[in-house]
C-alpha cells in the first residue's frame, strides 16, 4: 500500500484501522452514548474550544453546507483564494443564498484589509474563510482577518474551513472568536474518510434560531438537540467513531505543540527542497504547513514521477483543476513523519537525475 503524500485522504495507522473492528452498538444504546460522551471533551481539547463539537457521517463539505444553510440570514461575504473557496461559492449559489465573493489570484491569500474594505461597502451578517486552501498551498491569516472584520462589523458570524489543517496546525477556536470551524476525519486527524466535525459557538446557535429552511440532516439546532443527550439525529458511522475514540488518545499523547511542530518541520523540509529545485506556488509568508504546492517550472511528467515513486510505495498529487501538470502537491500531514518526507524527496531527486 502506497504511502500517501497527497492532501488527503492520508495514511491511517494500522492500530487505528483495527479499532474499527469492535462489536456493533445500537446508535440509541447506552454504549453509543458512552462512546459519544467520552469523545467530546477530547475533541474540544484538540480544537481548543469549550463549545460543542458536532460529529456527522459525511465529508467536511456536508457540514459546511449545513453551516451555510443554518447561519446565513441576510448576506454572506465569502473569501475565495482557490478551488475549495470556489466550491463553497457554488454551494451557496446552489442553495439560493445571498452572497458576494471576495476573490484573489490563486496562490495569493485573502488579506484582512481586503475583507475590511468589502465589509465597508455592504452589510453582511456572515463571513466565511478557507483556512488552508489545498489547491494552492495557501494558508490564510484567519486570526488577523477575524480580528479586523469584527472591528468593522462586530456581529458577524464567522465560519472557517479547516478541513486540511485542524489537528495539525494551531487554531485556537475560542481565542480567535470563531463561530464555526469545520473539519473532517481524513486529513490531519489521520482517520478514514467519512466523519465531519464542527465546533459551533453559542452565538451561532442563536443565529440559527433566526433562520428558516435550515434543512434537516445538517440543521445545527437539530444536531444540538441530540448532542445534549450524546446522540446524533441520524445513524452515525459507528465504526469510524471507534477509530476516532482511539486516535484522539494518540493525538493527545503526541501533544498539541509537538504535533504542530512536526507538521511545521515537514513543511519547512519540503519548501526548502522546492525552492532549490522548482518554485513555490503560494505567496511567501502564506504557505500551508500541511500541503505544499510546487510550480512545475521544469515541466516534468508528473504521472511518470508517480510511476517512479510507486516503486517505493509512495505517491504525491498532481495540481488541482486548472493547475493540473502546472503544479504538483506534496501532502505532509497526519501520520507522515520527517523521515518519510526526507525519503520521498530523495526518490524525487532520483527521478530528476534520470
Amino acid at each position: 500500500m502506497a504511502k500517501l503524500f497527497i492532501p488527503g485522504p492520508t495514511d491511517v495507522n494500522p492500530d487505528v484501522l483495527n479499532a474499527q473492528a469492535q462489536p456493533m452498538a445500537g446508535h440509541r444504546s447506552q454504549d453509543f452514548q458512552d462512546l459519544y460522551a467520552r469523545i467530546q471533551p477530547r475533541l474540544q481539547q484538540v480544537l481548543q474550544t469549550e463549545s460543542r463539537v458536532y460529529v456527522t457521517a459525511s465529508s467536511g463539505s456536508g457540514m459546511w453546507e449545513g453551516a451555510m444553510r443554518s447561519l446565513i440570514r441576510e448576506r454572506l461575504l465569502l473569501c475565495v483564494c482557490g478551488a475549495f473557496g470556489q466550491r463553497w461559492a457554488d454551494m451557496a449559489e446552489g442553495n439560493g443564498l445571498a452572497f458576494d465573493q471576495l476573490d484573489v489570484e490563486w496562490g495569493e491569500p485573502n488579506l484582512p484589509e481586503q475583507v475590511v474594505a468589502a465589509l465597508a461597502e455592504k452589510k453582511y451578517d456572515t463571513l466565511a474563510v478557507v483556512h488552508n486552501e489545498t489547491s494552492t498551498g495557501v494558508e490564510n491569516p484567519v486570526e488577523k482577518i477575524v480580528k479586523a472584520a469584527r472591528e468593522t462589523q462586530p456581529n458577524l458570524i464567522v465560519m472557517i474551513d479547516a478541513v486540511s489543517s485542524a489537528a495539525g496546525v494551531r487554531i485556537p477556536v475560542d481565542d480567535w472568536g470563531l463561530d464555526v470551524l469545520v473539519t473532517s476525519s481524513q486529513k490531519c486527524f489521520a482517520l478514514p474518510p467519512g466523519l465531519a466535525l464542527a465546533a459551533v459557538s453559542d452565538r451561532a446557535l442563536e443565529r440559527a434560531a433566526q433562520v428558516s429552511h435550515r434543512g434537516w440532516y445538517f440543521d445545527l439546532l437539530l444536531l444540538e438537540e441530540y448532542h445534549q443527550r450524546n446522540f446524533t439525529p441520524a445513524t452515525p458511522a459507528i465504526t469510524l467513531l471507534y477509530a476516532l475514540d482511539y486516535q484522539l488518545d494518540r493525538i493527545l499523547s503526541e501533544g498539541a505543540e509537538a504535533r504542530q511542530a512536526r507538521h511545521e518541520h515537514m513543511a519547512n523540509l519540503v519548501q526548502a527542497w522546492a525552492k532549490e529545485h522548482f518554485e513555490l506556488f503560494a505567496a511567501e509568508g502564506y504557505r500551508s504547513r500541511t500541503v505544499t504546492a510546487i510550480r512545475n517550472t521544469r515541466q516534468i511528467d508528473i504521472p511518470a514521477l508517480n510511476r517512479h515513486l510507486a516503486q517505493y510505495d509512495m505517491t504525491l498529487a498532481n495540481g488541482y483543476g486548472p493547475l493540473k501538470n502546472k503544479t504538483f502537491r506534496i501532502g505532509h500531514m497526519g501520520e507522515i513523519q520527517p523521515a518519510d518526507v526526507e525519503e520521498l524527496l530523495a526518490h524525487i531527486d532520483e527521478f530528476l537525475a534520470s
